[in-house]
């Protein structure tokens, strides 16, 4: 049989394919199609209560739980670890045959509870449902402690919401400061949202109008990720990165020839990949020209906030733009995903 663009991808380049938010049925098909790891975020559970082939499958994990447990955000969480658990052991397989390299699910919390110690206790409760789940945490200045205490502990983090090069060169830092002269150190990945980042600018030099040339506005997002592999791979060679937030197939394509993981939904993205069938082009060596990062960094201030390394300070990487816009999208679906609860538990 044939290989597929994403099989041969990972033949030809070092380049691996992860699945986001995940149906039981797409992370079946997207490991037949050579996803080695998964990406679930709060918007996760929202998602299968949403899909009708999923409603009574979410119910019969949803109901034991309303019975021993009151508070509908506490069962929101414990419905969330039910479910993403379930997908682990659909990527435990990869997991145990690659000796714990492979096969990784990383689960985030509740999008309105993101201090240092409740991302500490959601992290904890989280990877205890499996070894191979790891805990997904947004790098804000509360973030970034909680990353320290949960590396502390062994567990291993997908550093996420990373919108600029200061985010990822802080958790390198935290990484390596704690992890100095540690034999046997947890998985360290950070999750640059490279196509929400593309999302906000289009968006807002729409709402600006600003004149920006649309093919150096193309490549804004690619631009900041290939700086912050870059960068990061120079300070902390043992960190894995993350390509997230895909808008486009470029998301995934424009990365090919990278160490990288780049996670994209099922739906609209790897499935047109499969389908389009492309030839495998390492595309991610190839620079982006020095007039586009100068017109980009002259029309856009944000751009530059998620270019330049000492841009943000982490005070404000929570209300930095683009994380704003990627962390909206969760709190929606953690809002609608409390609606659900609040009504089935009615009747």
């Amino acid at each position: 049989m044939k290989a597929n663009y994403f099989q041969r991808v990972q033949a030809q380049t070092p380049t691996r394919f992860w699945i986001n938010n995940v149906t039981r049925e797409q992370a079946r098909l997207a490991i037949e199609a050579g996803a080695v790891g998964c990406t679930q975020n709060p918007a996760y559970t929202w998602k299968m209560m949403d899909a009708p082939e999923e409603r009574e499958y979410v119910c019969s994990l949803l109901d034991p739980i309303l019975q021993q447990e009151a508070d509908d955000t506490q069962a929101l969480v414990q419905l969330q670890r039910a479910l993403v658990e379930r997908v682990a052991r659909q990527f435990m397989p990869l997991y145990e045959k690659s000796g714990g390299d492979l096969g990784l699910v990383s689960i985030q919390g509740d999008p309105f509870h993101e201090d240092c110690d409740t991302i500490v206790r959601y992290a904890r409760y989280n990877c205890s449902a499996s070894p191979n789940i790891i805990a997904k945490i947004p790098v804000t200045e509360e973030g970034l402690k909680a990353i320290e205490v949960v590396l502390q502990e062994g567990i291993s983090v997908n550093a996420t919401e990373v919108l600029s090069v200061r985010q990822a060169l802080d958790v390198c830092r935290v990484y390596n400061r704690i992890t100095e002269g540690v034999a046997q150190k947890p998985h360290i990945y950070f999750s640059h949202i490279t196509g929400i980042f593309d999302q906000y600018l289009s968006e807002q030099v729409a709402r600006e109008e600003i004149e920006v040339c649309p093919d150096a506005l193309w490549q804004a997002g690619i631009a900041a990720a290939k700086k912050t592999y870059w960068m990061t791979r120079e300070v902390c060679p043992k960190m894995g990165f993350i390509g997230g937030g895909a808008r486009g197939l470029q998301h995934f394509t424009e990365m090919v020839g990278a160490d990288a993981c780049i996670t994209i939904n099922w739906k609209g993205t790897a499935d047109r990949l499969i389908e389009q069938d492309m030839p495998v082009v390492q595309r991610f060596f190839m620079p982006t020209p020095a007039s586009v990062i100068e017109e980009l960094r002259a029309k856009l201030p944000d751009f530059r906030k998620g270019y330049d390394v000492d841009a943000l300070e982490p005070s404000e990487y929570e209300d930095f733009g683009p994380v704003v816009l990627f962390r909206s999208g969760f709190e929606t679906a953690w809002k609608n995903a409390l609606e659900f609860i609040a009504e089935r538990r009615r009747g």
